[in-house]
């Protein structure tokens, strides 16, 4: 039902990023055949289904890309595609028969897409690295953290999914809507360097200005006061992001500050003064009982929640945020579409389990699966 039914994908296995876009795709209505190795498949398929939730939603096939049977199989499933996508260092998919040039050869209005950590090209281009190099080089890394303190990587969520995954399924889907007209597919190179150096724009405004200052002493970074996480009686932390004046004569009133002598909002020079007197005021209460007085106010406020209450909390009950997949908790398919609703089809597959259901849908013979299975070109 997703805005993307219809398409076909092909995704060759990796890690992180390149299954994560994968999986939005997918999400999004698309068929995607996720391409493992045959190494990876089990002798046995379990009953159970796979449990990286990455995976989700595609059926996996298992091809032998140092095979050359296995590389011809794969460019036949090319000439059925919409798009293609990997995770490879550059060089490799060229190496193994399968880049751009014998992709496109094949299928002229293929979509290539390519996910890696420094960009197809540039001097870092053949270096290994994950998520923290790379956004550690864009320069985020480095804005990222209290004053005073090291920097702290966000997870993994800047790069590898943020300026990743989600950048390359994005320019996926653009150039679907490219070759409606031109008819001609295209190469889209998605960098985490270059993508999360993106999600930072707006920082870059602010340095622009001359407004942004050094880690943790700006507006949105832990340095004002209104804008933080704040620890409660009972150990347990609520976030404000308080910035606009009317929402932060919320805070003060709903916290009784408002009855004190305070400097002006944004007086930098008594921010970490302010800091304190907050941080003093919401010790003074636990968690449960700063929702009851915020909840449903303008102060900006939400509680810290892990993701075990995130599961149940009210608001994301209602909006069904997180569902239920084969008995596993997940977080649900977004955007959400009016009349094309996106869903998860199905849970992560085991490497292997569908290829001979995979290559039967996709035009091959009985006879040319026995063949490319006799010539351990595939498995499963």
């Amino acid at each position: 039902m997703g805005p993307l039914q219809g398409k076909r994908i092909i995704e060759i296995a990796g890690i992180g990023p390149g299954p994560f876009c994968a999986m939005v795709l997918s999400d999004l209505g698309a068929e995607v055949i996720r391409v493992d190795r045959v190494s990876a498949v089990p002798d046995e398929f379990p009953e159970t289904p796979g449990v990286d939730l990455l995976n989700r939603g595609r059926k996996s096939v298992a091809f032998d890309l140092k095979n050359p049977e296995g590389v011809n199989a794969l460019l036949r499933l090319v000439e059925e595609a919409d798009a293609l996508i990997e995770g490879f260092r550059p060089g490799v998919a060229e190496r193994l028969g399968i880049g751009p040039d014998e992709c496109l050869e094949r299928n002229p209005r293929l979509v290539y897409g390519r996910m890696t950590g420094w960009g197809q090209t540039g001097p870092y281009s053949n270096m290994a690295g994950h998520d923290i190099n790379y956004i550690a080089l864009s320069g985020v890394l480095g804005t990222i953290g209290r004053a005073g303190e090291a920097p702290v990587p966000p997870i993994n969520l800047v790069g590898d999914f943020g300026g990743g995954g989600m950048l390359l399924a994005l320019g996926v889907c653009a150039a679907f809507v490219e070759v409606q007209t031109s008819g001609t597919g295209q190469v889209v190179d998605a960098a985490m360097t270059d993508g999360s150096a993106l999600l930072a724009t707006m920082i870059h405004t602010f340095l622009s200005m001359g407004v942004w200052g050094e880690r943790g002493t700006n507006m949105l970074d832990t340095g004002a006061p209104f804008y933080d996480v704040y620890e409660c009686a009972d150990g347990e932390y609520i976030s404000l992001g308080s910035i606009e004046p009317q929402f932060y004569a919320e805070l003060l009133r709903i916290t009784g500050l408002d009855q004190e002598d305070l400097p002006k909002q944004m007086d930098r020079s008594h921010w970490s003064e302010m800091k304190e007197r907050i941080a003093k005021t919401i010790r003074e209460k636990t968690r449960d009982q700063w929702v009851e007085l915020m909840e449903g106010t303008d102060v900006c406020f939400a509680p810290v929640l892990s993701p075990s209450e995130a599961y149940v909390h009210p608001h994301n009950l209602e909006r069904e945020t997180f569902i239920e997949v084969a008995g596993v908790k997940q977080p649900a398919p977004a955007p959400r579409f009016s009349r094309t609703p996106g869903a998860v089809d199905g849970p992560p597959p085991h490497p292997g389990q569908h290829t001979t259901e995979v290559l039967s849908s996709w035009g091959f013979t009985q006879e040319e699966i026995n063949d490319l299975r006799e010539k351990d070109a595939i498995k499963g």
